[in-house]
């Protein structure tokens, strides 16, 4: 048994979890080295005792080894270990870092230099929708890798601004990569995968999203980067638990300012109030590593309308003169939704169209 297949097992087992399997990992150097240890060896880490170590020791009555290795084959995934050279070398350092991590797509290096985390409520107002858009377009074009949940809301929008910029981005799944959610975002993690990036998660392909899962996702997204950037949070938001994961890690922390009496806009203004960095434009964020940056490239992203070509000038001269829909912009251009969707993006970020509450476009130029 290889070190991959072992983690595999490790993470489908009850009552295990990541903090112990890296304290066995301390003591036995290798995941087939836990699951070969004998019962009174395990018991003598702290932390394991009898019903743990028998559920190590009696692992084929937990774990379906073959079905989740199949499971895996059929999406077109990888696993990768702790021991793993792609696996993410900042991630490996938090306290509990995930026992395995199931990837489509292809993490490369500077995914693991230069990445930053974009969070925010699914629930986002107008203003905060066009934050995120603007921040994760210019972070993206500026060589920074995207990291965020593919929630809808700040994750999807900060997603669909990287691809925009044709940049990097991960996402990080609160289910199993079996179960992808939302289901509307498929095709955007599929695009991502293609090339962009990748789509990850910890848990076992089987896995469905629920309130537990979500929090555990959250810490990988932090894990992962050097600092992470808060757009719009209530006071009870889960990009708050994202927020005081990168403080227990040790993570540069960032928030976009909000209106005062939105309630939504609470959290982020408190975290600000805490210290975390009010952003106005990628430039402050840039700013803290130069090191990073000898040279950044210009935020403008205007250009003239005549550079327009292709998908993205059949999407354009779809908008009519009045507000347009999103609709009515996919019957028109005869593109997917998917396509409409990315083009909009980058027509806005280099001001070519603004977007208008209820899903409207209007031309600039």
């Amino acid at each position: 048994m290889n070190d991959t297949e072992a983690s595999l097992i490790l993470n489908m087992l009850p009552q295990v979890g990541p903090v112990r399997v890296k304290r066995l990992g301390e003591r036995f150097g290798s995941p087939s080295a836990i699951l070969e240890a004998t019962g009174s060896a395990l018991r003598s880490v702290e932390g394991i005792g009898p019903e743990v170590s028998s559920v190590i020791t009696n692992w084929q009555a937990h774990a379906d080894l073959e079905r989740e290795l199949s499971l895996v084959e059929k999406v077109g995934a990888r696993v990768l270990s702790p021991n793993d050279p792609e696996y993410p070398p900042l991630l490996r350092e938090i306290h509990d870092p995930p026992i395995a991590l199931y990837i489509v797509g292809k993490l490369e290096e500077r995914d693991h230099r230069n990445g930053i985390g974009i969070v925010g409520t699914r629930k986002a107002s107008h203003y905060a929708m066009e934050s995120a858009k603007k921040l994760g377009y210019q972070l993206a074009y500026s060589g920074l890798t995207i990291y965020s949940g593919m929630a809808r809301g700040i994750d999807t929008a900060s997603h669909q601004a990287a691809l925009a910029a044709n940049g990097r981005t991960v996402a990080v799944l609160g289910s199993g990569l079996a179960h992808p959610y939302p289901e509307e975002n498929i095709p955007l993690a599929e695009k991502i995968a293609a090339g962009h990036g990748a789509v990850i998660s910890e848990f076992p392909m089987g896995t469905t999203p629920s309130k537990q899962t979500f929090p555990r996702r959250n810490r990988i997204i932090s894990g992962c980067c050097f600092g992470l950037l808060v757009v719009e949070a209530g006071q009870h938001s889960g990009a708050l638990i994202s927020a005081r994961e990168a403080g227990e890690q040790g993570r540069s922390l960032y928030a976009v300012p909000g209106r005062i009496d939105l309630p939504g806009t609470l959290g982020s203004n408190r975290l600000i109030q805490q210290g975390a960095k009010l952003v106005i434009d990628a430039g402050d964020i840039l700013a803290d590593f130069p090191l990073l940056f000898a040279s950044p490239p210009a935020l403008s992203t205007s250009r003239p309308r005549s550079t327009l070509s292709g998908e993205e000038l059949l999407v354009y001269e779809a908008i009519g003169d009045d507000p347009t829909a999103v609709d009515a912009i996919i019957a028109t251009s005869g593109l997917p939704p998917a396509t409409v969707s990315s083009k909009l993006l980058g027509l806005e970020l280099a001001r070519h169209v603004r977007s208008q509450p209820g899903g409207r476009y209007v031309k600039l130029i």
